[in-house]
């Protein structure tokens, strides 16, 4: 057994004891169902009143002793009707539920009794509740989920806990989590005035302020002219369509209920694009082309919309109005590779700058073999795809995972999933070969023989959602950007406003002629309070100014992180930060 299984199956024993503490705790509560998840493991409960987090406490101290106590995990093949009949007189519907889908399927039905609880569950476990250690476990949350996750079922109560094989990783997860507390996204999009969320907008609908809209056009600015260099060239498209648009590409189906319709009095009927590849097809089509022209790139960044169910909306991780910076080529088959390997290196180029490039792994994602249905286009095309990517992958030793049914509705792709600071997979860059949208739609171009031949569509993404893309590099760098992509790069401190205020505003002019973003605090603040401002608002450098610096032309640098200062020419300083900004430091 892999050290992998060992831990699914030590989180997956814990969350019975878990069931065992609630039962103690509420011996009229109904059970639901609780996997292992990574670090960790949830069970679901209906109970009689609703949890308070006082609650996880005392269900912890009922955990222990049943720990303690050492009872055995034991396991029983029973009929369906027994299973029925046992689980009828327990008062267990959601797991008659389970065992009648069980018995339909023909399924084996497993049950494991551990003290005086017994769950219905296929395993495997420890051999014993001794097994896990009580100071290496804790709850973490209570959260509210639908049962079997429709929202038409009945709310339940989800705790949820991590287990470890020591107390030490125990604690060291516990400072990871604390630390990505402090960084969540959400706390420091506020602090940092970089978005913000209205009710009369509506939930979902992310507004960027000023200082967010910076971060986000300089990304922008920046990825576009990487890809420029690459002959990627910007095109722009409208947010509406006829759905019919979306019926030839196959997102309508895919997509379904979370598509967007939008109508109105004069007998309009649009849907609010989820995608931008099939609008970008059409202008692929609307001019005749040759083998000569190929590959064209085009690249877009815009807003995308999807009717996510309300409840998994949160902060900018899940919205309706998602910002995708977006782009597709199209080539001929003998020019696939070269393309992919292009977008890879603007991938790695992109994050190795950022500093994000080491905690990532790539995944081979691949179609779900037994269900074909699910996907559009040949067989024939998908085995020839698939095996470019596998070849790409080896040859620029990207060491790509192959994950099956994992792949696009129209192709497979590569997938760079990274980390952030809590250890959560977050999934941006991608590349996707995609031989059916070009053939959907009747897209050709004409070969060297005179013939007409469909190309096939790359499609890329590098920053993939503005608004995820800032979540990752909001908690990575926990809103100290690199001095590139800081809203206010530099924040001039006058001693005092009435004798240094006018300095202090020359030396802005300056810097604004540079192309620095620079302002000035004159509040009537103390020094020492202003400074703390900018050391809050986390602003790479602070110039203070006073007598001297104004009489000598310097500036007191203060470098974001440090109480150190250094006097330094005005010009000089100017220098150094304006190639710290071409650079990308």
């Amino acid at each position: 057994m892999n050290e992998q299984n060992k831990l699914e199956i030590l989180r997956h024993s814990t969350a019975h004891v878990l069931a065992a503490a609630v039962l103690e705790m509420f011996p009229e509560a109904k059970f639901g169902t609780g996997p292992a998840l990574e670090n960790g493991f949830y069970y679901d409960f209906d109970l009689p009143r609703t949890l308070i987090p006082e609650d996880l406490e005392i269900l912890e101290n009922k955990m222990a002793k049943i720990i303690q106590a050492n009872h055995p995990f034991e396991k029983a093949e029973i009929s369906a009707t027994d299973a029925k009949n046992d689980f009828a007189k327990l008062g267990q519907d959601y797991k008659l539920e389970l065992i009648s889908e069980l018995a339909t399927s023909g399924e084996k039905i497993t049950v494991y009794k551990s003290g005086q609880f017994v769950d219905l569950c296929s395993g495997p476990h420890l051999d014993s509740t001794g097994e896990i250690r009580a100071d290496a476990m804790k709850l973490t949350k209570i959260s509210g989920a639908y049962w079997r996750a429709n929202e038409k079922n009945k709310q339940m109560q989800r705790i949820y806990g991590v287990v470890f094989e020591t107390k030490n990783e125990l604690k060291e997860y516990l400072h990871i989590i604390e630390e990505a507390e402090k960084r969540d996204h959400r706390k420091l999009g506020k602090e940092l005035d970089l978005f913000c969320f209205s009710d009369l907008v509506g939930p979902g609908l992310p507004l960027y302020t000023p200082k967010g809209t910076i971060i986000k056009d300089e990304l922008q600015k920046h990825i576009e002219g990487v890809c420029r260099k690459y002959g990627f060239q910007k095109v722009s498209t409208p947010s509406l369509a006829k759905e019919e648009l979306f019926e030839i590409s196959g997102h309508a189906k895919k997509f379904g209920d979370e598509l967007f319709h939008v109508t109105s009095e004069k007998k309009h009927n649009l849907v609010l694009k989820p995608v931008q590849c099939p609008h970008q097809t059409q202008i692929y089509a609307s001019r005749t082309r040759s083998y000569k022209d190929l590959p064209i790139r085009y690249m877009e960044s815009d807003k995308q919309y999807r009717a996510e169910k309300t409840g998994e909306v949160s902060g900018l991780s899940r919205v309706y109005a998602i910002t995708v910076e977006d782009g597709h080529s199209f080539c001929r088959v003998d020019q696939v590779k070269d393309e992919i390997k292009n977008m890879v290196n603007i991938i790695q180029d992109f994050y190795t700058a950022l500093g994000l490039w080491e905690n990532h792994w790539v995944s081979l994602s691949v179609r779900d073999y037994e269900h074909p249905e699910k996907y559009i286009g040949e067989t024939e095309d998908w085995d020839k795809c698939e095996t470019m990517l596998q070849e790409i992958s080896d040859e620029m030793n990207l060491k790509a995972k192959k994950c099956e049914g994992e792949a696009a509705l129209y192709g497979p792709k590569l997938d760079f999933i990274f980390k952030d600071v809590a250890g959560r997979e977050i999934q941006i860059p991608t590349v996707q070969i995609d031989f059916a949208t070009p053939k959907r739609f009747g897209l050709e171009y004409t070969d060297e023989n005179g013939e007409k031949v469909s190309p096939v569509m790359v499609h890329r993404a590098i920053l993939g959602s503005y608004e995820r893309f800032f979540t990752l590099i909001i908690e990575h760098f926990a809103g100290a950007f690199p001095t590139w992509l800081s809203p206010v790069q530099v924040m001039i401190i006058p001693v005092s406003e009435e004798k240094f205020g006018a300095y202090a505003q020359d030396v802005k002019n300056k810097l604004l002629a540079a192309g620095v973003r620079a302002e000035v605090d004159a509040t009537a603040e103390s020094l020492g309070k202003r400074i703390r401002n900018a050391d809050k608002q986390k602003i790479p450098y602070m110039l203070v100014v006073g007598e001297k610096e104004m009489e000598s032309q310097t500036v007191a640098v203060r470098p974001r992180g440090t109480k150190d200062q250094t006097v330094t020419n005005v010009d000089e300083f100017i220098e150094k930060i304006v190639a710290e900004i071409q650079d990308k430091k």
